[in-house]
């Protein structure tokens, strides 16, 4: 009979989404997740893009190991693809999304690239007797946007169905949100630690799934699910960025919290609750 690692069978663990290079906060939440007694650690891929220096991260994932699914970023650098795959349609949207990831490609190590071709596109995990299923922006695709407020629960349920699973757990979208089902199915946008999530605060956000011993008692039910705020040292990151010549609209949303860039792709009930 196969071993199965036990990293696969938590009864808590850690998900991050979208680091985008921010090396700094995902540091800061693999200490704090650890502190909160996450046994495993998962990654939902986008590890590039936006901030500096993106040999950093894989550097800083492969020492604590954080296991990590492709994200279409990775997939995108690790082919050498022309563009990100980020899923944009709009002009201004596509011009800031191609000067990320012109300045990652460049800046990304070989020996990154190789490994980000050797990522899956989705896991499957258990806890507490449910089926979890990651992946970056759905199951049906690497570049697909959830959003909290186009989803209905019908389009969720079948989702569920169709591939299987108990919770979905993406990211993508940058910004984090949950729903349990009338099934008692569950899906998580596990949120970006890359940048802000568009609401004028620094912080940045990952998610924290638990099993309790009342869960376990009634047998599988619903997960615990905590969005935990990351404080980090985003004036170390907004100076690193200027040094590295990123755009002065990627810096002002790490020091202020609200999105300049990528707001076209924003269903309406999400731009309206930011800034710009």
């Amino acid at each position: 009979m196969s071993s199965i690692p036990a990293a696969l069978f938590p009864r808590r663990a850690a998900f991050f989404g979208g680091v985008y290079s921010n090396s700094h906060a995902l540091e800061e939440a693999i200490r704090d997740a650890r502190r909160r007694g996450a046994e495993a650690l998962f990654c939902l891929g986008d590890l590039g893009g936006f901030g500096p220096h993106p040999g950093r991260v894989p550097a800083i994932l492969r020492e604590h190991r954080v296991t990590v699914v492709q994200g279409n970023y990775e997939d995108s650098v690790g082919h050498d693809r022309p563009d990100c795959q980020c899923g944009y349609t709009d002009p201004r949207d596509n011009r800031f999304a191609q000067i990320a990831y012109d300045y990652t490609l460049l800046n990304t190590p070989a020996s990154c690239k190789s490994w980000y071709r050797s990522l899956v596109r989705t896991l499957r995990i258990e806890m507490g007797g449910r089926r979890l299923l990651l992946c970056h922006g759905s199951p049906r695709r690497q570049n697909e946007f959830l959003w909290r407020s186009t989803s209905p629960v019908p389009f969720l349920e079948r989702l569920l169905r169709d591939y299987e699973a108990d919770v979905i757990l993406c990211t993508h979208t940058g910004l984090h949100w949950g729903r349990t089902l009338p099934s008692g199915g569950q899906v998580i946008n596990v949120g970006a630690l890359g940048r802000p999530a568009n609401d004028g605060r620094t912080n940045v956000w990952y998610a924290l799934l638990s099993v309790g011993a009342a869960y376990e008692a009634a047998g599988p039910a619903p997960l615990a699910v905590e969005f935990v705020p990351v404080a980090y040292d985003h004036e170390r990151l907004a100076r690193e960025m200027r040094r590295e010549m990123l755009p002065e609209e990627f810096v002002e949303t790490i020091l202020t919290g609200w999105w300049t860039t990528c707001l076209e792709v924003l269903p309406a009930r999400e731009r309206e609750a930011g800034r710009f």
